[in-house]
C-alpha cells in the first residue's frame, strides 16, 4: 500500500497527490497566491515572482517551478512576502500606464485586482509609461506596448500551444519588448486572428478589437433594419458576468437583451450549422467516391484555422471543405432574403471568435450591395453593450428567436464545441437513425476536451476514420501524421482549444469551464425535439426557395495558399 505524502503549508499539513509544483498544493489548500505568467497549460516561465514563498531555511522559492516534496514546510502571507509583492506591483505600476478608468480591460485587469488586494495607493517611483504605441492594424485584435508586464503568457500561448509564432521578445533589459518580427504591424505578421494572446494577458495589453460603437449607430439610425445572428458558443459564456451561472444556456435572454437594445430580427447561427451540415456531408460523400487522392476533408468552420492554413500549409488548402461557416452561410441566406426591402439593411454576427471579424471582411463574402456580415462582434462585446444599456441580465424573461429562420437541431448547436462538427456529420451519414445510434456517436471518441481525438466509424462496407483538432499546434501535428502515411477520412480543425466555447472572444476560462459550457450546450441538444440536420423543417423550405439554383454562389467558396511551401 502506497504511503501518503504530506508538505506543510502556512502551519496546516497538506497532501502531495501527483501536483507538478508547490502552487497547485498551495491552490489545492485554498490559498489564492497572486500570479501573472502562470497558467498550468502552459510552460512554466516564473518571469513575475508573485508567487514566491519563504522556506523554513529563511530562503524564497516561486512556487510556480518548485516541485513538492515530502516534509517540505512553506509560508505564502509573512511580513517578508507581502512586502516583496508590493514592491513588485510597484516597479510594474510605475512602468504602467495608469489610464484604467478608459481602459477596456479595466475591472478583469490582474494587474489593477492585485493591486487592489495588496492596498495599493500610491507608487513610490515615477511613472515612466511612454506615450501609448497602439497597433491597431489588425481587424481582430489590438495591442498597446505600454499596458505590458512582460509576463510572457502571449508569446507562450502563440508559440507553445497554437505554434503560430507572430510575437516573441524582442531586444534585452529595461528595452525588451513583445514584439512582431522586425517590429512590423500584426496585420502584415504570420498571425491568424485567433486572439488566444488576448485571451491569456493579464492587462491591457492585447485586447479584443472593439466594434460596439459601430453597431450602436447602425441601431440608432431610424431607417436602418438590423438583423443579428448569435453563434452556438455565445449562450453558454456569459453567465459568469452577468449574474447567472457559467455554462448555463442564456440563449432566451440574449434574444430578449437584443431585442430591447434595438435589433429588429433575432435568429440563431445553428440554423446556419444545420446547412453546413447538409452540405459538407455532400461533399464528404462525394469525396469518398473519387477515392484516397481527394482525402482526408478539413472542416473550414473556423476562420483562424483557414488563414493558418493558407499562410502555412498550402498543400492543405486544396483539401479544405468548400463550405462557407455556418456564419456566412446564414448571413447570404438572410442578405438574399432582404434584398428587395425598401430600408437599409444591416446583419450582425455575435460570435466567440476574434477571428470573425476578419472572415466578415474578405472579399469572398462580398455581394453586391456590400459584405455578407457588416458587423462582427465577440460575446465580450456583447457583454459590454448589455451592461452599457442598463439591461439586468438575471433578470430577463427569455424568448424566442424570430420566424422565418427560427427552427435549428441539436446538431446545430453543438457546433460550438471541439467535436461537434463531426458528430453532426456523422448523425447525418449514418444509416442507423435511432436514438441508440446518436448516443453510439456521442461515445465513439468525438466528445471531449483532448486537443486531439480520434473515432473509427463504418459507412457502408468502409471504415471512415476521423480526427477532431482543437487548438493549432495539434492542427500541425495531424498534418505532419498525414505527411508520414497515417490515414484519415475527415478532419475537423478548431484554432481554440476546446472549441469555439473557449473562443478569444469568450470571457476566459480554464479547463473547468471549458468542460461546463460544452456540457451546456450537449444539455440543449438533448433538450432539442430536432436531433439531425436533415430533419430541421426550414432546411427544406430553404432549398426550394431562396437557395433554388443558388447553392453554389450563397453556401461554398473557395480558398487558395497565401505563399508556396
Amino acid at each position: 500500500m502506497e504511503t501518503k505524502k504530506y508538505m506543510t503549508i502556512d502551519g496546516i499539513p497538506v497532501e502531495i497527490n501527483g501536483e507538478k509544483n508547490i502552487l497547485e498544493v498551495i491552490r489545492k489548500a485554498g490559498i489564492s497566491l497572486p500570479t501573472f505568467c502562470y497558467y498550468s497549460e502552459l510552460s512554466i516561465y516564473g518571469a513575475c515572482r508573485m508567487c514566491m514563498v519563504e522556506n523554513k531555511r529563511g530562503s524564497l522559492d516561486a512556487a510556480c517551478s518548485t516541485p513538492p516534496k515530502e516534509g517540505m514546510e512553506i509560508w505564502t502571507n509573512t511580513e517578508r512576502l507581502r512586502k516583496y509583492r508590493k514592491m513588485i506591483l510597484e516597479l510594474l505600476l510605475a512602468d504602467h500606464c495608469r489610464d484604467c478608468t478608459t481602459c477596456g480591460n479595466s475591472g478583469k485587469c490582474r494587474l489593477q485586482e492585485l493591486a487592489m488586494r495588496f492596498n495599493i495607493e500610491d507608487v513610490r517611483f515615477p511613472n515612466g509609461a511612454k506615450t501609448p504605441r497602439r497597433d491597431e492594424s489588425s481587424l481582430c485584435i489590438t495591442r498597446d506596448h505600454n499596458r505590458c508586464i512582460l509576463c510572457g503568457d502571449c508569446v507562450r500561448m502563440c508559440n507553445e500551444i497554437q505554434q503560430v509564432g507572430a510575437i516573441d521578445f524582442a531586444r534585452r533589459g529595461a528595452k525588451m519588448t513583445i514584439s512582431t518580427v522586425f517590429d512590423i504591424p500584426i496585420s502584415e505578421s504570420c498571425c491568424v486572428g485567433c486572439g488566444q494572446c488576448a485571451a491569456v494577458c493579464p492587462t491591457g495589453a492585447i485586447m479584443v478589437k472593439n466594434d460596439c460603437d459601430k453597431v450602436w449607430k447602425a441601431l440608432d439610425e431610424k431607417d436602418t433594419r438590423v438583423s443579428v445572428q448569435i453563434a452556438p458558443a455565445v449562450r453558454v459564456a456569459l453567465g459568469k458576468e452577468l449574474g447567472i451561472g457559467d455554462g448555463e444556456n442564456a440563449m432566451g435572454r440574449i434574444v430578449a437583451a437584443l431585442r430591447r437594445m434595438g435589433f429588429n430580427e433575432v435568429f440563431d447561427t445553428s440554423t446556419g450549422a444545420d446547412l453546413t451540415v447538409l452540405e459538407e456531408s455532400a461533399e464528404f460523400i462525394a469525396r469518398l467516391g473519387e477515392g484516397e487522392h481527394r482525402m482526408p476533408l478539413f472542416t473550414s468552420c473556423c476562420p483562424a484555422w483557414v488563414s493558418y492554413a493558407e499562410k502555412n500549409e498550402p498543400e492543405v488548402v486544396e483539401n479544405l471543405s468548400t463550405c462557407r461557416s455556418p456564419m456566412q452561410m446564414f448571413a447570404s441566406v438572410i442578405k438574399e432574403h432582404h434584398q428587395h426591402s425598401s430600408r437599409k439593411h444591416v446583419h450582425v454576427a455575435v460570435m466567440p471568435c476574434t477571428a470573425k471579424k476578419g472572415e466578415a471582411a474578405r472579399e469572398e463574402f462580398r455581394g453586391a450591395g456590400g459584405p455578407n456580415v457588416d458587423y462582427v462582434i465577440t460575446t465580450q462585446e456583447l457583454i459590454q453593450m448589455i451592461k452599457e444599456s442598463g439591461l439586468v441580465f438575471s433578470e430577463l424573461e427569455p424568448e424566442a428567436v424570430d420566424m422565418p429562420f427560427g427552427t435549428m437541431s441539436g446538431a446545430g448547436v453543438i457546433f460550438g464545441v471541439t467535436g461537434g462538427v463531426a458528430e453532426a456529420v456523422l448523425r447525418r451519414i449514418i444509416s442507423n437513425k435511432s436514438p441508440a445510434a446518436l448516443q453510439s456517436i456521442a461515445f465513439r471518441g468525438v466528445r471531449g476536451s483532448e486537443g486531439i481525438k480520434e473515432a473509427a466509424v463504418k459507412y457502408g462496407e468502409r471504415e471512415i476514420k476521423i480526427a477532431v483538432v482543437s487548438g493549432l499546434g495539434n492542427a500541425r501535428e495531424i498534418i505532419r501524421r498525414i505527411k508520414d502515411g497515417e490515414r484519415y477520412d475527415f478532419v475537423e480543425v478548431m484554432a481554440c482549444p476546446g472549441g469555439c466555447v473557449c473562443g478569444a472572444g469568450q470571457p476566459f476560462v480554464l479547463r473547468e469551464g471549458r468542460e461546463s459550457r460544452a456540457h451546456g450546450l450537449y444539455s440543449a441538444d438533448r433538450m432539442s425535439s430536432i436531433k439531425r440536420s436533415e430533419e430541421n423543417p426550414l432546411m427544406l423550405s430553404l432549398y426550394s426557395g431562396v437557395l433554388k439554383g443558388r447553392v453554389h454562389d450563397l453556401l461554398h467558396v473557395r480558398y487558395s495558399a497565401e505563399r508556396e511551401a
